[in-house]
């Protein structure tokens, strides 16, 4: 009796455990997502961040622009590389907080503006770099758009790890063009 219990029970979690590989499959497989050359604005979650860096924009800009060297002083990105130029259509590789992402760019206006998206699991990112300088001064904004159905049942978490994310981002790219 104690073996055909087992047995059910046995055969009810592989069942379940099948059913949310099914789900989480036809997730992934037909989510589809817009690119955009700015974020989306009703997407669950949304970061907006800016900080004032004491070096002329050129300089900002090289390091910035350099992705195959963003590990080199953005310890939370691991094997960044590029698949080209640094130009609209390009993408590149890259692994942060855990994730492997590839993003494609979308806009890059030398100097001024950056926009990149792309997929990682369950989510779907579009993030914008605006490069302003001013007495040889480079304010650095940046806007980042999360959706996807993984994003959109763990919203808090994305928003608080985003958050915190884009502020370490920002203060290391300071920390390195200050240099």
């Amino acid at each position: 009796m104690k073996i055909k219990t087992l047995k059910k029970v046995l055969f009810v979690f592989i069942s379940f455990l099948l059913l949310i590989a099914v789900i989480i499959f036809s997730l992934e497989y037909f989510s589809s997502y817009k690119t955009s050359k700015t974020i989306h604005l009703d997407a669950p979650v949304i970061t907006r961040k800016s900080i004032v860096i004491n070096a002329p924009v050129e300089k900002v800009w090289k390091i910035f622009s350099d992705v195959n060297n963003w590990d080199a002083w953005q310890k939370e990105i691991v094997t960044p590389k590029i698949d080209g130029e640094f130009k609209p259509g390009t993408s590149f590789y890259w692994k942060s907080n855990g994730l492997d992402i590839t993003s494609t760019l979308q806009t890059v206006k030398t100097n001024k503006m950056v926009g990149w998206s792309g997929p990682a699991f369950g989510a779907f990112a579009i993030h914008t770099w605006y490069f302003n300088e001013q007495n040889n001064q480079t304010t650095i904004t940046v806007e980042e758009s999360m959706e996807g159905w993984l994003v959109s049942l763990l919203k808090g978490n994305f928003q608080s790890s985003l958050d915190t994310s884009i502020d370490y981002w920002l203060t290391a790219l300071k920390a390195e063009s200050e240099k």
